[in-house]
C-alpha cells in the first residue's frame, strides 16, 4: 500500500512539474475548476446557488458540485481519425472539448467541425499554426488566435470562448490578447504524451494514473494510438465513478472569464 501511495505521489508530482514548466515561470495566476465554482456560489448567494443546483438536476445536466467530474479534451485536430473518435464519443454519450487548429485542419475538415458542434461537443481555439505564443509579438499572437476564431465561426457559426496555448505556454501578454478576444485559457493536469507513442494501452495507463476529480485530460486526435485508447479510458474512469463533461460544464454555474487561466491543481 505504501509503495502504491509513493508511486501515486510521484506521478502527481511529475504532472505538476509538466504544468509548472508550461507556465514558464510567468506571473499568470491559474484558477482551479472547483475554486471557480465555489467563488461563483459565494458571489451568487445561497438562494441563487441552490436554484442553479435545482435547474441542473431538472435539466438532466451534470452538476460538478455533486458529481465526480472529469473533462476529456483533444488538441490539434480535426484530422483523419477524428470521425472515428466522434463515433466512439457518440456511442458512449461522452461530451468532449476540442481545441482546434486553424491552418490545414478547421478549413480542411469543415464537416467534422460542424458534426462536433451538432453532437454537443465544445469547440475551442488552439491557434492557427501551433506557434509557441510566448515567443512572438502581441500582433502575431492576436493573428494566431483571431484567424482561428474566424475560421471556426465561418465553418460552424460558433465563436469559441476557450483557447489552449500550444504546450500550455502563456504569459501576461498572451493573457491580455486572450482577454481582448474573449477567450479563457485552459490547461490540464493529465497528459498521456501521446505524441511520443502509438501504444493505446500505454496511453490509457498514463491517463488512468493521473485522473482526478475536476481533472482536465489532454489528448490529441491526430496521433495513431490515441483514438483506440479512448474506449478503455472511458470505461475504466466510469467504473471509478467519473462523469464526463465539457470544460464549461465542469465550472458551472460559473462562466469562464476572458483571459482567465483554468488549471486543475494537484
Amino acid at each position: 500500500m505504501k509503495r502504491r501511495m509513493r508511486a501515486r505521489r510521484t506521478t502527481v508530482a511529475a504532472a505538476a512539474a509538466v504544468i509548472s514548466l508550461a507556465l514558464g515561470g510567468c506571473s499568470v495566476e491559474p484558477n482551479a475548476p472547483d475554486m471557480v465554482r465555489f467563488q461563483a456560489g459565494v458571489a451568487q448567494g445561497r438562494a441563487a446557488d441552490a436554484k442553479a443546483a435545482a435547474d441542473a438536476k431538472n435539466s438532466g445536466k451534470p452538476d460538478c458540485r455533486v458529481a465526480k467530474c472529469i473533462a476529456l479534451t483533444f488538441d490539434g485536430g480535426p484530422g483523419r481519425d477524428t470521425p472515428k473518435l466522434l463515433d466512439i464519443l457518440k456511442e458512449e454519450k461522452v461530451p468532449a472539448t476540442f481545441f482546434l487548429l486553424g491552418e490545414k485542419h478547421v478549413l480542411r475538415h469543415p464537416d467534422v467541425v460542424r458534426r462536433m458542434h451538432r453532437e454537443g461537443h465544445e469547440l475551442a481555439n488552439h491557434t492557427w499554426t501551433h506557434r509557441i505564443l510566448i515567443h512572438f509579438t502581441e500582433e502575431e499572437v492576436r493573428s494566431e488566435l483571431s484567424r482561428t476564431q474566424d475560421a471556426i465561426r465561418q465553418v460552424s457559426g460558433v465563436t469559441p470562448t476557450l483557447m489552449r496555448p500550444p504546450q500550455g505556454r502563456t504569459n501576461p501578454m498572451v493573457t491580455g490578447v486572450a482577454r481582448e478576444l474573449g477567450l479563457t485559457q485552459v490547461l490540464w493536469n493529465a497528459t498521456a504524451r501521446d505524441y511520443s507513442t502509438t501504444d493505446p494501452a500505454l496511453i490509457e495507463s498514463r491517463i488512468l494514473a493521473q485522473a482526478e476529480r475536476d481533472g482536465i485530460i489532454l489528448l490529441h486526435d491526430i496521433y495513431g494510438g490515441t483514438v483506440p485508447s479512448v474506449p478503455g479510458i472511458v470505461a475504466k474512469l466510469r467504473k471509478r465513478g467519473y462523469t464526463f463533461v465539457t470544460v464549461p460544464q465542469m465550472i458551472a454555474p460559473a462562466v469562464a472569464q476572458p483571459g482567465q487561466v483554468l488549471r486543475p491543481t494537484y
